[in-house]
């Protein structure tokens, strides 16, 4: 199988944008240097020079233009503005599964082709993440060749023996990607970079690098850094680095912020799988002294523990968490006569050997955190997560197997030996979890329910076949062991872990490769991600440390389908985490992780959320509402009390959110459902779903087969194709208006400052004065590029139709000035003059008789959804209950039922699609209204929360402006 990847995906381009920008005004150039041979090596000298000319990246911009690039960037982004620029970093905070890699490996070659950027670092925590970035480039190798005209370019892995590639990426006039561990480059002490080398020509590589002032980019600068001080950033900085991009979805150190798609935006803009639990939770089970450790603690010299024990309350036994310390009795903390003579004895705090001492009778106890004794027996309730899992599996086979999708379940197991242990004569045989994970797969398989999936299947065999263990390899004794990357021999048995598991990824997507359930320890954390994973199972405990969101995150990706087509929609990607804690426990934790891993503060509205807001300016562009009209909008809100001094949502403004009405002041009020879209997302809470409350729904029948509903279904049922009408002449006059009417170009300019230096103990210290001046440069000796081929490039226009624009516009002058930042401008008012056109000249057309939408589809297609989001009150429904996505939709669905005008309607399922230029449209619902018991009026309606086009995005308005053309062309019968 070969994955297909989607190069239009709004939000990956906007993440791309957003760096590139910061270069605007950035002419093409480089810089060379001279990198020298050691005239001693004979082998080196043959059939070369004693000189190679080194190549590298320049940057022409000075740091006040790079300043206001980057608050243009994040004023458009809805983000904060910075009002200095400190330092040469940047970074992109985009949620696990949203395509983070792919966006900034594309980075790559978008600054490449604008600005002829050459020299790239990729900087990684881990061997695991290392191996993920490679495969990515391989597997993205020919996409990227066809998007970029085959452009040129290397990448490999650094390795410090193999250091002539360093020396290669200096000189080469490519593209250059290196990829790198932190480990590799963070110890000058040790690491082969910082001395001197043969395979360099006598040079150190890192003067080689320095001398390319590449740009790093960094993926999970969290665990690069090691602090804002620390060697992974010394390391980075060693470099000197043209500029440090960092990618992550849970920064520590957020520097210069210019994208943000956090965990919020991602799930609800449904770029992920919607996530529901299924949750082990073992209950009255208080019949022996349980005790379970959760953490310790050393605060101000006092040594505590967290545990977990059954205490009496007045409600009855309760497992709850408290405090003890050494000495304390169990049996007067719980208050029950079950934990006479428990007690608490030494508890052990050094990092990586805590522990709890538990005095009993018979003896001692000793629990590491997670740990729990007088439990139920933990491998019965291991087993029925397994079984849990195979039938969550199974179900999804069922239903996505007929769509050609390939489903994935992935186990996290406490220790290798429970899946895979060895004989006397070091063969392999079964674990415990290995022997019941068979048991139960032939017990399910033997299931009436699921028999139809293994009618051709030997059943004595596919228990083995369909699983399969990726474990770090031990060198000397060739066994599998638990992962550890904390030394040398560790980091090389887990390489092999990634490397088979790397290797695999798209076998395991095809329905050739009969594994489909996974078993792994810890080598697929962080670096490998599935899209096909629909099931993840904890069989070790999650609870104590901070690992939800690292454990979801290798099943949140979009599935893809044996085509390697991605495939979208939440009734296709939902993502099973099976747990042994409730899922609302689950969601509040998951919710406090990301809090404090991403700085998102739930229910807390801050002065800077509303610039992005879309106003119309007084020359009728759309610009964002910037940070002081923000404020002040922020301000209204606090002083009408709807949030207190600290930005915390009130009651008053969920319940204002509810009805529809929040009080703003006059000149807010034609942006309020912005503003409410904005407030609506900081109020609510991330909503994790309950698996036991999935439901399928089926359609009703009497409805189906109604005359009403197959009148109303053949008016709208016809399937359609469009083609482009636009008339090349007003094209051209709006794109001639558009770049007339562009603000003004400024000139190059030179920036005085000056600065006080003082050099004392602590350093030399730079500290600017009064007197900073610009001064406007004069570039007379500027080589103009060619503008008709790089408009024709960045447009897709002719030649002619380009230069009809550019000599009627009147601003040729502005070109010669400042050539750069003149085609930048040409090729946006352009683009945008050529959207506008093709949606206004949108023409449809009827395929024919035989292409449409069956009516059987309603009954072929399973269509699911949560108790809690269903409208279960239904008589006039094509289906028994209607699955809701918003409090709008939810309203309107019960207004058609208690509307005695309405006779039938339907929410359109997922698989109604009209194809439009930017992709395809779901009509939200067609509706059959019979007026004074004659009139029949057959409707599609769209559901917004605001009566105002503006408020939607570019993209939606100008799809539902399509669907209008579609439907208009089904009018006409022929």
């Amino acid at each position: 199988m070969k994955l297909h990847f989607e190069p239009d995906l709004d939000y990956q381009l906007q993440a791309i944008e957003a760096v590139c920008d910061l270069f605007r005004g950035q002419e093409i150039c480089r810089t060379e240097f001279t990198v020298t041979r050691d005239p001693a090596d004979t082998q080196m000298r043959l059939g070369f020079a004693h000189n190679d000319l080194g190549i590298g990246n320049r940057l022409t911009l000075l740091d006040e233009e790079l300043l206001a690039n980057l608050q243009a960037i994040q004023l458009r982004n809805g983000i904060a503005p910075s009002e200095t620029l400190a330092s040469g970093d940047f970074t992109v905070e985009m949620e696990t599964g949203t395509g983070k890699t792919y966006v900034y490996l594309r980075t790559i070659f978008e600054l490449n082709k604008r600005y002829g950027f050459t020299k790239f670092v990729i900087v990684v925590p881990s061997i695991a993440i290392k191996e993920g970035v490679y495969k990515s480039l391989q597997i993205m190798e020919d996409h990227f060749r066809s998007l970029y005209a085959g452009v040129p370019f290397d990448y490999f892995l650094y390795d410090s023996a193999k250091l002539g590639q360093v020396r290669n990426f200096a000189t080469n006039a490519h593209i250059q990607i290196m990829v790198v561990t932190v480990g590799a480059i963070n110890k000058k002490d040790v690491n082969n970079l910082y001395k001197d080398s043969e395979k360099t020509g006598g040079e150190k590589p890192i003067d080689l690098i320095k001398a390319t002032r590449p740009i790093v980019i960094v993926d999970e600068p969290q665990s690069v850094d090691g602090g804002l001080t620390g060697a992974g950033k010394q390391a980075l900085d060693a470099m000197n680095p043209l500029c440090t991009l960092r990618y992550s979805a849970t920064h520590v150190d957020k520097h210069h912020m210019v994208y943000r798609l956090d965990a919020v935006d991602a799930y609800e803009r449904r770029l992920v799988k919607q996530i529901e639990v299924a949750s082990a939770t073992v209950e009255d089970a208080h019949n022996r002294p349980f005790v379970r450790l959760v953490s310790v603690s050393n605060k101000r010299g006092s040594i505590s523990a967290r545990v977990e024990l059954d205490v009496e309350t007045a409600t009855g036994v309760q497992r709850r968490e408290v405090t003890v310390y050494d000495g304390d009795d169990l049996e007067q903390t719980t208050r029950r006569p079950i934990y006479r003579d428990c007690r608490i004895g030494e508890i052990c705090v050094a990092k990586g050997n805590e522990f709890l001492e538990l005095r009993v009778p018979g003896g001692e106890q000793y629990l590491r955190p997670g740990q729990a004794w007088g439990d139920v027996d933990p491998l019965a309730v291991q087993r029925e997560m397994i079984r849990r899992t195979i039938k969550e599996h199974l179900d999804k086979e069922k239903r996505l197997r007929p769509l050609g999708i390939k489903v994935l379940s992935l186990f996290f197991i406490d220790e290798v030996a429970k899946y895979r242990q060895y004989d006397d004569d070091g063969n392999p045989v079964k674990g415990d979890y290995a022997r019941i994970f068979e048991e139960e797969y032939k017990r399910l398989a033997n299931h009436p329910d699921y028999r139809p999936l293994f009618q051709e299947v030997d059943l004595s065999r596919a228990a083995e076949e369909v699983h399969e263990g990726y474990f770090s390899i031990d060198k000397k004794s060739k066994r599998a062991v638990d992962t550890t990357e904390s030394n040398q021999a560790g980091r090389e048995a887990a390489e092999q872990a990634y490397n088979l598991i790397m290797k695999d990824k798209e076998r395991l997507l095809s329905f050739d490769t009969p594994l489909k359930f996974i078993f792994s320890h810890s080598a697929l954390r962080e670096g490998w991600d599935n899209p096909n994973v629909f099931q993840i199972c904890t069989l070790r405990d999650i609870r104590t440390e901070r690992e939800r969101r690292q454990t979801i995150g290798r099943g949140l990706r979009l599935c893809v389908n044996q085509d390697g087509q991605r495939v979208r929609g939440f009734d296709v990607n939902t993502l099973t985490v099976i747990a042994t804690e409730s899922y609302e426990q689950f969601a509040e934790n998951l919710q406090k992780e990301i809090e404090a891993e991403t700085g998102i503060r739930f229910g807390i509205l801050e002065a800077h959320h509303f610039v992005a807001v879309k106003v119309t300016s007084e020359s009728g562009e759309m610009t964002p509402l910037g940070l002081e009209k923000s404020k002040a909008l922020w301000e209204h809100l606090r002083s009408a009390g709807y949030i207190d001094a600290r930005g915390k949502v009130q009651e008053s403004l969920k319940q204002a959110l509810a009805n529809g009405h929040i009080e703003l002041p006059d000149e807010f009020r034609p942006h309020h459902a912005q503003i409410a879209d904005i407030i609506a997302k900081v109020a609510g809470r991330l909503e994790i779903k309950n698996a036991d409350e999935r439901r399928q729904v089926r359609p009703r029948q009497a409805i189906l087969h109604s005359p009403e509903f197959k009148a109303l279904w053949d008016r709208i049922k016809d399937k359609t194709t469009y083609r482009v009408e636009f008339d090349n002449e007003k094209l051209v006059e709006a794109c001639i208006k558009a770049l007339r009417d562009a603000p003004p170009l400024p000139k190059t300019r030179l920036q005085w400052r000056k600065a006080d230096i003082a050099i004392g103990k602590g350093g030399v210290e730079a500290t600017e004065r009064d007197g900073a001046q610009t001064v406007v440069l004069d570039e007379t000796d500027i080589e103009l590029p060619d503008l008709l081929t790089q408009l024709q490039d960045r447009t897709q226009l002719t030649r002619r139709t380009i230069c009809r624009v550019l000599t009627g516009c009147g601003r040729l002058d502005d070109f010669k000035r400042n050539p750069q930042a003149f085609i930048e401008l040409a090729a946006e008012a352009i683009n945008r003059c050529k959207r506008l056109a093709i949606v206004d000249g949108i023409k449809y057309q009827r395929l024919g008789d035989e292409y449409y939408y069956a009516q059987e589809l309603f009954e072929q297609e399973e269509l699911t959804g949560y108790i809690r989001n269903m409208l279960t009150e239904t008589r006039k429904s094509v289906f028994e209950s209607v699955v809701y996505d918003s409090g709008t939709e939810a309203a309107f669905a019960d207004g058609l039922e208690k509307n005695e005008a309405v006779k039938v309607y339907a929410k359109l399922p997922g698989w109604f699609k009209v194809p439009t230029p930017l992709g395809s449209y779901n009509p939200d619902w067609a509706v059959l209204v019979e007026k004074d018991g004659a009139e029949r009026l057959y409707l599609v309606v769209e559901t917004k929360s605001s009566l105002f086009m503006d408020d939607l995005g570019d993209k939606e308005s100008a799809k539902i402006k399509c669907g209008k053309a579609h439907f208009k062309a089904l009018e006409v019968r022929e």
